[in-house]
């Protein structure tokens, strides 16, 4: 018996991509620090599994994410991973090392709100954008593909609710600076259906389309899987997750895991939206990453597929 039943839903893209964070952002919180073999293993199975563009670690100072101050020796080990493998830098010198690395695809990482970007980059939101600027020029420059994430645009632990104006204000900036494409994190779980929707509809009146959005939802209050429909009703089809729900946010202590992975596909697949992913050998991935973690996987996907056969 294979489930889930596929019963289409009118309104709904044919095909969906999922933007997988798991080696980058999952694993960036975890207090067990990673081999860097795993981690290769990791993205590995991750690309066997079907899944098509995998984040694949950070540039950042070793000091301020301690899990993934083995990029330089990572990328070597994936060169021939066949998938797409953007990273994260969060300056010049960090586009500097990924570009010597081989980096095809890139991502910068602002905040909608001032207590956030104070938090995570010690700067004011305009200063943050400033920085990133050139960074992005030079990227595209050098034919490279840049995303722009952007935290805290439904809630902030600091600032309370974030006002829709601010988030299509600091995304509208990322996009005319020359991003390819903005994904929406709603960093501390806090967004509902209905925000999402009057979101995405207040960015297409700015001139900001579907098509150059993703959507990053953290599962806090349980509101993860209802927030991607929500956006793919209103015609968003990259969607970000976590293989096995790992993950949260080192600078906001309320931030808990990202939407899983499996869970995401286990919806997707009962809706008739393609993916690429074949969910067993995800949830084989997520089951053995875990051992490693030295704890089980939070998603309820992962839980149930791994306890009995389909």
């Amino acid at each position: 018996m294979t489930l889930p039943l596929t019963v289409p839903a009118p309104g709904l893209p044919a095909r969906v991509r999922i933007h997988e964070v798991g080696p980058r952002d999952g694993l960036q919180n975890e207090k067990t620090l990673v081999p860097v073999a795993v981690k290769a293993e990791f993205i590995r199975r991750l690309a066997d599994a079907g899944l098509t563009t995998i984040e694949a670690t950070s540039f950042v100072r070793p000091e301020w994410v301690p899990q993934l101050a083995d990029a330089e020796q990572l990328m070597p080990l994936i060169d021939d991973v066949r998938a797409r493998l953007p990273v994260l830098v969060p300056n010049q010198r960090g586009l500097d090392r990924a570009l010597a690395l081989g980096a095809r695809e890139i991502a910068v990482f602002a905040s909608a709100t001032e207590a956030f970007a104070k938090a995570n980059l010690n700067r004011t939101v305009d200063e943050a954008l400033a920085m990133f600027e050139p960074v992005v020029t030079a990227a595209r420059e050098a034919g490279v593909t840049v995303r722009g994430y952007l935290s805290m645009c439904f809630g902030d632990p600091w600032e309370g609710p974030v006002p829709i104006s601010q988030t299509v204000s600091v995304s509208r900036r990322l996009i005319d600076m020359g991003c390819d494409e903005v994904s929406l994190g709603d960093t501390i779980g806090v967004a509902t259906p209905g925000h999402v929707q009057e979101l995405l509809a207040t960015l297409g009146e700015a001139g900001i389309p579907a098509d150059r959005l993703a959507v990053h939802f953290h599962d806090t209050y349980g509101q993860a899987l209802a927030n991607t429909l929500a956006a793919l009703q209103h015609g968003v089809t990259t969607v970000d997750a976590s293989a096995g729900g790992l993950g949260g946010c080192p600078y906001a202590k309320s931030a808990t895991g990202n939407l899983a992975t499996e869970d995401l596909v286990w919806m997707l697949d009962g809706l008739g939206i393609e993916t690429g992913v074949d969910i067993r050998r995800l949830t084989a991935t997520s089951v053995w990453m875990a051992r490693h973690l030295g704890r089980p996987s939070p998603s309820r996907t992962v839980r149930a597929l791994s306890q009995k056969e389909m």
